[in-house]
């Protein structure tokens, strides 16, 4: 009987021990974000941004990435152009009212990392992957990344045109430790 209770008070303590590791710092999105884009036609911001992080440093493999945009926030200075954006000619808003990015997988890559996971534009899926820096202060934190989209791959407008089929997104992503 003693050695039961040994070995399962071990086996608790192995599988708290364990299961304390795999879980990644859950981060909190602070309302100061930024998630810009621009070409040399166009350029806005988008105003909802949403979702849950959890990323630690030391234990990339439990981190991940479930954000969402609201295609309805968006916004180009310009309320002919915004009305336009959110239309089925572009986004779509109506019936593709969110932009997704799931995380599959979180790597180093030299001074910063890279996230590969599912980007969700306009209904149409793709691996996809964005380089990211994290600094951290205290309880505070900011991602910041910068990549390119070829907006033709989300079939996103018509090929041509005066707006270029390859835009430049920025985001920066301040959180507090959850």
């Amino acid at each position: 009987m003693k050695r039961l209770i040994i070995f399962s008070s071990t086996l608790l303590l192995t599988a708290a021990v364990f299961a304390y590791a795999v879980v990644a710092q859950a981060w909190n999105i602070s309302g100061k974000y930024n998630i810009s884009f621009s070409s040399s036609a166009a350029g806005g911001i988008f105003k909802t941004f949403k979702g849950t992080i959890a990323f630690d440093e030391q234990n990339l493999a439990a981190s991940n990435f479930n954000v969402t945009v609201d295609v309805a926030s968006i916004n180009t200075g310009n309320a002919l152009q915004n009305k336009h954006a959110k239309s089925d000619e572009w986004f779509d808003a109506a019936k593709y009212p969110e932009i997704k990015y799931t995380s599959k997988k979180i790597v180093k890559a030299g001074a910063g990392y890279q996230v590969t996971g599912d980007l969700e534009i306009h209904g149409v899926k793709k691996e996809f992957t964005i380089p990211f820096t994290f600094k951290k202060a205290g309880n505070a934190a900011t991602f910041n990344g910068t990549f390119k989209v070829n907006r033709n791959d989300f079939h996103i407008g018509t090929p041509g045109g005066d707006v270029p089929d390859v835009i430049d997104v920025t985001v920066a992503v301040p959180v507090v430790k959850a």
